[in-house]
């Protein structure tokens, strides 16, 4: 073929209108001087993008492993795109992060693309002299490319907002942390879009713990289309979306983007993260498959409840009736004769003061005199004397208030050690399942009301008074 300069371009000018993934090819060397290695991976993340500027998608959530460029196609290229070959030079685009210096690395590179010799040369696009700052330029055509940092989102609206990690993942168990992320997505990011009918939201972000920003998205069903791809294949967990796309790999740990992470490396990085941080951030998974600090596998479960030589039934306390509050927690366990710890019931409600009480009253007398009662006593003058009313609501019944001591998880570390020891039972009920969820995501799941009743019913049968039970519980 005798092709002249002016029809190469005018090629390469139809294969990136085409195609997002061949305008990164394409153009990587313009902000990178590392080679472009290509992957499956990014003709997934591209093909989504694209739907979103066709508007087939609105709301999209994608979890991806760190290192998988996904930062420099979401929030670098498709900007450039949009201006460029996405014909759209008028559109509004705001980058988020959860630090104002990330957001500002990424604005600085897609400027860095759109002024370049090469992207001039095939979509010539001119910006105002008047705002072309490091976290904010504009072109003549009215479209701008904004950073921002999540928690301070104000002033301009966008056709496109993307959330680039909204959260730090070193501050992935912090509550504090993951709540003002989950108020800021729901009170102020819909506040930011043009239209709030036609425009499109991007979260993109690996996984941190189950109550983060994709974990409420999930839950809440909020409409986002999912597009989930850990660094190992799970099958059970085959990613399918409404645009056509399924994950292509079939085998059980098939990698995702072998070419840069092959086996070893993937090995040795999970090595260094720790269970939890590599179920996270490489396999978008708030916990480890098999379990954390507790493992799925080390519970034994029977059939019918045996008999023990003495009982507990430890209490987390909460009130509150709100769908997404907290739970009252409440776990029977007992020892047996030859030393086995066995979790017999377990009672978890969301409830208000008035039924917490009704439920420690029913619950104390259905266990009967014969199990010690353990409730958490909060610090400060409300807790205590609320811990005080409950025990005069089961006055006749040997409970017991004593205040919390550590964290969570250091509570939680002496039953952990018998579980891992299988020297810890469960008794199959219809608890058992949701029990069995809650523990095994711990410390990084969003509940941990049984965990903290199981850890307190724990630590009282082994290290509370002592207690002679007259005859047998079963």
């Amino acid at each position: 073929m005798d092709l002249t300069p002016a029809d190469l371009l005018a090629c390469e000018r139809e294969l990136a209108a085409r195609s997002l993934s061949d305008f990164i090819r394409l153009g990587w060397d313009q902000i990178d001087p590392e080679p472009y290695q290509h992957n499956w991976h990014m003709e997934a993340i591209c093909e989504h993008l694209q739907a979103c500027h066709a508007g087939e998608i609105r709301r999209l959530l994608i979890n991806v492993p760190p290192g998988t460029s996904k930062s420099s196609a979401t929030c670098v290229f498709f900007p450039a795109w949009l201006w460029g070959p996405g014909g759209m030079p008028e559109a509004r685009f705001i980058g988020a992060s959860h630090s104002q210096d990330n957001a500002n690395r990424d604005n600085r590179r897609t400027r860095l693309l759109i002024e370049s010799p090469w992207f001039q040369a095939r979509w010539p696009t001119r910006l105002a002299t008047d705002q072309n700052i490091k976290s904010n330029f504009e072109n003549v055509a009215g479209g701008f490319r904004q950073a921002s940092a999540v928690a301070s989102m104000t002033g301009k609206r966008g056709h496109f907002v993307v959330w680039d990690d909204p959260q730090n993942p070193e501050t992935a168990n912090s509550d504090l942390e993951r709540d003002t992320a989950i108020r800021v997505f729901s009170e102020t990011l819909t506040s930011r879009l043009v239209n709030p009918r036609e425009s499109v939201i991007i979260i993109i972000m690996q996984r941190l713990h189950e109550h983060d920003v994709s974990g409420h998205i999930l839950e809440s069903e909020l409409g986002y289309e999912h597009l989930m791809l850990p660094m190992e294949f799970e099958p059970e967990r085959r990613c399918v979306t409404s645009i056509g796309f399924r994950d292509p790999r079939s085998a059980p740990g098939e990698l995702l983007f072998p070419e840069r992470f092959p086996p070893e490396v993937v090995e040795r990085d999970k090595k260094a993260m720790g269970s939890y941080a590599a179920a996270g951030q490489l396999q978008q998974r708030p916990a480890p498959r098999g379990g954390g600090m507790f493992k799925r596998a080390d519970f034994r479960v029977l059939r019918a409840r045996p008999r023990f030589k003495r009982a507990v039934r430890g209490w987390d306390l909460a009130a509150t009736e709100n769908r997404h509050g907290a739970y009252t927690a409440a776990v029977l366990m007992g020892e047996t004769p030859e030393g086995a710890f066995v979790i017999a019931d377990v009672k978890r409600e969301q409830l208000s003061a008035g039924g917490v009480k009704a439920l420690l009253r029913l619950t104390a007398a259905e266990d009967g005199r014969g199990v010690r009662g353990s409730l958490p006593r909060d610090p400060g003058a409300g807790g205590k004397a609320w811990a005080e009313d409950l025990v005069r609501a089961v006055a006749g019944f040997p409970y017991r208030a004593t205040p919390e001591t550590g964290d969570k998880a250091t509570r939680a570390e002496p039953l952990a050690a018998q579980v891992e020891a299988g020297n810890v039972y469960l008794v199959e009920g219809d608890w058992t399942r949701a029990f069995l969820d809650e523990i095994t995501t711990f410390p990084a799941g969003r509940y941990a009301d049984q965990v903290d009743a199981a850890s307190r019913a724990f630590l009282e049968l082994t290290q509370g008074p002592a207690h002679a039970v007259s005859g047998t519980y079963g």
